[in-house]
C-alpha cells in the first residue's frame, strides 16, 4: 500500500472520531496512566488491516507499542487474540474506535473475497473486486481483497479503458466507441468492453480489444460468448455475482469474476478492545 495515502487516511478518521479531545478519557484517565489492552476476533474472520491498526496507536502517540499475534490474511476461529497494545492508556482509548472501525471494514472484506476465491478454486478463475468502494477507503478496500486472496480490478477511472453501456450509447456502438479510443490514447493504454449480448460479443472481438467483460448475461449465454472469443480476449464475468453464483459463472469458461460485494455489502467481523484489569 501506499503508505502516505495510508497515514492521510488514518490521520482523518482520528480527526473525525477524537476532535478536540476524548471529553470522557480524559476526565477520568490520569494522563500518565499505562495500559496493555488486547484486540480479539470473536468470529470466525480472515484478518486484514493490522498494520493499519498500528499506525493508529501510532499517530496518536509514537510510544505506543502495537504487538500483532496473527498475520494479515490469516483465518481466525472466534475468540481469537490478533493483537496487544501497550501504552498510556488515553492513547489506547483514543484510537481504539478508529483501529477497530478499520479493522473490522478491512477483515469484512478479505473474510467476503476468500469465501468467494474458495467457491471457485477448482476452476482456477480470478476473483477481482470493483470500484463499488468505500468512498475514500479504496486504497485499503483493494488491500484488504489481496488479504483474502483476491485480485485488484482497475483502481480508478486513469488506470485502463473500460466502456461501458453509457459509453457505447454515448458513441453509436462498440465498434465506433473503440475508434475514439483508439484515435485519442495510445496503444500502450489496455482496453475493455462490457457487452450484455451475443451481438456485442461478435463486435467487441471484431475490434481487438484487450478485454471483454460479460454483463448480466446467464450462465448459458457467458458460455456462447466465451466460445465466440475463442481466446481471442480475456473473458470477465460480472453483475450481480455472489458466493452462491460464482462457481457456475466461473464454470462457464470466463478468466475473471468481478464481484461488487466483495466492498459494497460487507458484513462485518465481531472485533472488540479491552484493557487488562491487572496491568498497572
Amino acid at each position: 500500500m501506499n503508505h502516505l495515502l495510508v497515514r492521510e487516511v488514518v490521520e482523518r478518521a482520528l480527526r473525525e472520531d477524537v476532535g478536540r479531545g476524548d471529553v470522557s478519557t480524559e476526565a477520568v484517565i490520569p494522563a500518565d496512566d499505562r495500559s496493555i489492552a488486547v484486540i480479539h476476533c470473536r468470529s470466525r474472520a480472515v484478518i486484514a488491516g493490522l498494520g493499519v491498526a498500528e499506525l493508529v496507536f501510532a499517530t496518536v502517540d509514537p510510544d505506543a507499542v502495537f504487538y500483532p499475534a496473527v498475520e494479515e490474511g490469516d483465518p481466525v476461529s472466534s475468540g481469537s487474540e490478533i493483537a496487544r497494545i501497550e501504552g498510556r492508556t488515553r492513547t489506547i482509548l483514543n484510537g481504539e474506535r478508529t483501529a477497530l472501525n478499520f479493522l473490522q471494514r478491512m477483515s469484512g472484506v478479505a473474510t467476503q473475497t476468500r469465501g468467494i476465491v474458495r467457491a471457485v478454486d477448482s476452476t482456477g478463475v480470478r476473483v477481482v473486486d470493483t470500484r463499488k468502494t468505500a468512498p475514500g477507503l479504496r486504497l485499503l478496500d483493494k488491500y484488504a481483497v489481496r488479504m483474502g486472496g483476491g485480485a485488484n480490478h482497475r483502481f480508478g477511472l486513469d488506470d485502463a479503458v473500460l466502456l461501458k453501456d453509457n459509453h457505447l450509447s454515448a458513441a453509436g456502438g462498440v465498434a465506433a466507441a473503440v475508434k475514439q479510443v483508439r484515435g485519442r490514447l495510445g496503444h500502450m493504454v489496455m482496453i475493455e468492453v462490457e457487452v450484455t449480448t451475443l451481438d456485442e460479443v461478435q463486435e467487441a472481438v471484431a475490434t481487438g480489444v484487450d478485454v471483454i467483460m460479460l454483463d448480466n448475461m446467464d450462465p448459458a449465454t457467458m458460455r456462447k460468448s466465451v466460445r465466440i472469443i475463442s481466446g481471442a480476449a480475456t473473458v470477465e464475468a460480472s453483475g450481480g455475482i455472489t458466493r452462491e453464483t460464482a462457481l457456475e459463472a466461473a464454470e462457464s469458461g470466463v478468466d475473471v469474476i468481478s464481484v461488487g460485494s466483495l466492498t459494497h455489502s460487507v458484513v462485518a467481523p465481531d472485533i472488540s478492545l479491552n484493557l487488562l484489569e491487572d496491568d498497572a
